[in-house]
């Protein structure tokens, strides 16, 4: 595919960016990837856990999850991703999976060899490098989600994680003035806050009585941000966002 005013390769620059600075050869370099672009389903798996792929995904629109599942079938998010990230980058490295990745909503995807992604990693170390701190971003996501899940009431979860979408949308552009297209069912949710369906539909209830979101649809307005980012203990130091990405 050739890189275009909105091809792939600008959100991936756009997402890497927001983490780490890249000069204009550097992204001329992420522009040149070769991506085959997909469009795939809800509910579908991109990879699965004991897998060996040869290509990462690169996330162009909708939400993907990791996912683990217990012996009884019950499933557990670990993280959302969100458009621009990666997220199966760490099998460039890790011969086999340990997760899997599904699609959450209506997705586009690309894909990239591994090859050219090596190829231009060894040409350009910088972007090795941005690609390494993408990992490293992913594992305090993995942290904070940990001291979410194990530690924190189901209200002060969900506003947290509501929270987090927002700024993580807002770096690659896709929110604005507290707003953005949030496309997950309330069981997707519960999977990702371990909490029951029936609990996700009363906390999202009373985040609404109480003024600090409001839905229509599948979107979500978030309008006293203060106020929510209080209520769900949130501070955006996990995401290692630059500064001016960060608020």
């Amino acid at each position: 595919m050739v890189a275009g005013p909105h091809s792939p390769q600008i959100l991936m620059i756009r997402k890497l960016e927001s983490i780490f600075p890249l000069s204009e050869e550097e992204k001329q370099a992420l522009q040149g990837l070769p991506v085959h672009v997909t469009v795939l389903q809800a509910d579908q798996d991109i990879v699965r856990i004991g897998d060996r792929p040869s290509q990462c995904c690169l996330l162009l629109e909708g939400y993907t999850c990791v996912y683990k599942l217990t012996a009884e079938g019950k499933r557990q998010i670990m993280a959302v991703h969100v458009p621009g990230d990666m997220p199966d980058l760490q099998s460039l490295h890790l011969t086999v999976l340990d997760n899997s990745v599904a699609t959450m909503s209506l997705c586009t995807v690309g894909f990239i060899q591994h090859e050219d992604l090596r190829r231009v990693c060894e040409r350009y170390p910088q972007i090795a490098a941005a690609f390494w701190r993408e990992t490293l971003v992913d594992a305090s996501i993995f942290r904070e989600w940990l001291l979410n899940i194990g530690r924190r009431e189901a209200y002060t979860r969900m506003a947290h994680l509501l929270c987090e979408f927002l700024v993580r949308l807002k770096a690659v552009g896709l929110a604005q003035d507290g707003t953005f297209d949030l496309p997950i069912t309330q069981a997707e949710l519960a999977d990702c806050t371990g909490t029951s369906t029936v609990h996700v539909n009363r906390v999202l209830q009373a985040l609404r009585a109480n003024g600090l979101i409001q839905t229509k649809g599948t979107w979500v307005t978030i309008p006293d941000w203060e106020r929510l980012k209080e209520v769900g203990e949130f501070d955006p130091l996990y995401l290692h966002l630059r500064e001016d990405e960060a608020t």
